[in-house]
Order: structure tokens, then sequence, then C-alpha cells
């Protein structure tokens, strides 16, 4: 072969895999009572803050294969359930869970995007629990973090910092913490698939069942995709059970099955640090290999 032509292979064949290998652009825009994120010029998510609204949360949380969102936004059976979302009930006497404002309301104060353009977008807000007549009981300060680290797989890294302003009470509630509520049509329900880290499945070998991970995915046309959630090691109650359903939902939380079945009390001043990974992936959870990604995570 003329050596000319080997080189031109060479420059050409190093040409494509490092367009392949180059990291995705990430975007995130603030408008109005949103930030909208896209990456490689595609819609990806938007982290929703407004004053209408019961807690912020991410809607919609768009999957690789199908371009769709793989949660949903209420239902008329649920209607509390907002996507991708944080919050409580039950917490001195107030609910920062479900529908009614004048029951409790997570006010983001300061939401900002902190970096975008290049192959991270970094979100951060800070928030107070507000109750008409009350004294609040927390603020807490929020850091995500989005990458993707391949064209099958969109993460969203997520810290949640709570401050207890005063005395804080939770009573026992299913009701708790992170949360993601799933598209009908991936459900188990439907014909798709909830499995945890021990290869547990469905709301029936799931449901109360401390996992570092869970994962909820079902077929699109000719693909699969779906959203998992790590919990990291450093939590408190790690790895803390799973309120599970069949219908669609899941959630990390220790408030359902607290220690020696009493109320969870924590003094003025205590600092509670919650991080989670979430991974929008295509495939099952073998081949999006929520395992190596729950190991990488922990080393984080």
């Amino acid at each position: 072969m003329n050596k000319y032509i080997f080189f031109a292979l060479v420059i050409f064949i190093a040409a494509i895999f490092g367009k392949n290998a180059e990291a995705a652009k990430i975007t995130a825009v603030k408008i109005g009572a949103r930030i909208d994120v896209t990456i490689d010029g595609k819609f990806f998510t938007s982290y929703i803050f407004a004053e209408n609204e019961k807690y912020p949360f991410f809607f919609p949380v768009n999957g690789p294969v199908s371009g769709a969102s793989v949660t949903s936004m209420r239902n008329a059976e649920y209607p509390h359930h907002s996507s991708l979302f944080f919050g409580c009930d039950l917490v001195n006497g107030g609910n920062w869970w479900q529908e009614g404002l004048e029951r409790g309301r997570i006010i983001s104060v300061n939401a900002e995007v902190v970096k975008q353009g290049g192959d991270t977008a970094v979100i951060t807000d800070e928030c107070i629990w507000s109750r008409p007549g009350a004294v609040s009981p927390i603020k807490d300060r929020r850091k995500y973090t989005i990458t993707a680290p391949s064209k099958d797989m969109y993460q969203i890294e997520v810290e949640i910092v709570m401050e207890m302003l005063t005395d804080v009470r939770i009573l026992k509630t299913n009701h708790s913490l992170f949360s993601a509520r799933m598209s009908a049509d991936l459900s188990v329900r439907n014909g798709g698939t909830m499995i945890n880290a021990e290869g547990l499945k469905s709301e029936k070998e799931t449901f109360g069942k401390r996992s570092a991970w869970m994962d909820y995915y079902g077929r699109r046309g000719s693909g699969v995709e779906g959203l998992a959630i790590i919990q990291h090691p450093s939590n408190p109650w790690y790895p803390s059970p799973w309120f599970t359903r069949d219908y669609g939902f899941m959630s990390p939380t220790p408030m359902y099955w607290p220690e020696n079945d009493r109320d969870m009390f924590f003094a003025r001043g205590t600092v509670l640090t919650l991080r989670y990974l979430v991974l929008v992936h295509s495939g099952d959870h073998i081949q999006a290999n929520i395992d190596r990604a729950f190991e990488s995570f922990s080393r984080r």
C-alpha cells in the first residue's frame, strides 16, 4: 500500500473514533420558572420551580431511545406524583408532598445554572420548606450535575443538604424523600421490569427491601429504556428500604420503616446530606451496567 494512502487511512480512522469519543455538549438555560437542559441539541429535561407548584421537580425526563419522557407528570389517581422529585409528608404537622399548597410548600429561592455548554451542566438551588402560620422546619441546598457518558446513557447526580431550622419530627410515612413516578407504559402493570441490586423484581419482591439501587425499564418500539436510582453509601440509613409500586413508582425511604418503629426526630441544627445518581438509559439493567455505575458513584 502506498505510504501516503496508509497515513490518510490512519488519519481518517482516528478522526472517526475521535468524533465518536467526543463528549456530548450539554446546555442549560434558565427561562422564567424553569431551567431547560439539552444534550447535543436534543431536549432532555426541565427543572421546574414555579410558584404554583408543591415543590421543584424535573419533567419531562426524556429517554435516549424514544426521546419521550420515562417519567409521568401526575394523574387522576395520584396527582401528587410529579415525575422526579423530592419532598416529605408529616413533618411538624405539615405536608410537603401531597397536593394543597396551604399544607406546606418547598419554595425555590435561588435556582441557578452555574455551569453549562461543555460536557457537564450544573444546576444549584436553595429551598425553604414553608407553611402558612408555622415556623419553617427545614431549608435545603441542592446541586444537580448532568452528564451524558454515552448516547445511550444520561445522568443526573443529585446532592441535597437538609438543615433543620427548628426541632423536627417526622411521623411514619410512605410519602418521603427522593422519588420517581414512571411513565405508565414502562410500569410492571404494562409489561415493564422493576429490579433491585439483588435481582429481586416487582413490588411483591422489592417492597420494603433494602438495596443500593433500583432500576425500572420497559420496551418502547424496537428498543428498551428506563430509569435507575442509585443511593450513595454515605447517605443516612444506607441502604434505605424501597417503597415500590407496580403501577410505576419507586422511592428509597426509611420513613416508612423507622428504627424501633418510632417517629424520627432531628434537633435544630441537624444537617443531613443525601446523594443519589439517576441514570436514564437504553437497554435493561445488565446492558446499562447499573452495577458498574453504582461502583463508580460509590467512589465519588
